[in-house]
């Protein structure tokens, strides 16, 4: 009975919960605005960056866009640093390099800092 149940190597995990469980993941949060062509940019390499994750089966954050002009502390807090992308206690601003946010999600998802290539 038991030979029935374990066949085949087991799932690789793709959430925190799967690693660590009890331990949320923390939300990729954009902030950017409508129009700013950055920020749609910047949400497209988050996308893609998150979609190879996924596919490498890597923990996979859920990608959050907030929209400044809907808060006026983000507003004041982010208006001229747009994009800005934060993963738990971790932040960067004016986000344009896939290399950036490829270093910010490794290092916020997976706990230590990505190895840079030069």
């Amino acid at each position: 009975e038991l030979g029935r149940l374990i066949r085949g190597p087991p799932p690789s995990p793709t959430t925190i919960d799967d690693v660590m469980p009890g331990t949320p993941l923390p939300d990729v949060v954009l902030y950017g605005r409508p129009g700013c062509h950055l920020c749609d940019e910047a949400r497209a390499i988050v996308v893609a960056l998150l979609a190879e994750r996924a596919a490498r089966g890597l923990p996979v954050a859920r990608l959050v866009d907030r929209d400044i002009e809907s808060d006026p502390d983000w507003q004041r807090a982010y208006l001229a640093s747009i994009p800005v992308i934060e993963v738990g206690d971790r932040r960067a601003e004016l986000v344009t390099s896939a290399s950036r946010v490829r270093r910010l999600l490794e290092d916020a998802l997976d706990g230590e800092p990505a190895p840079t290539s030069r």
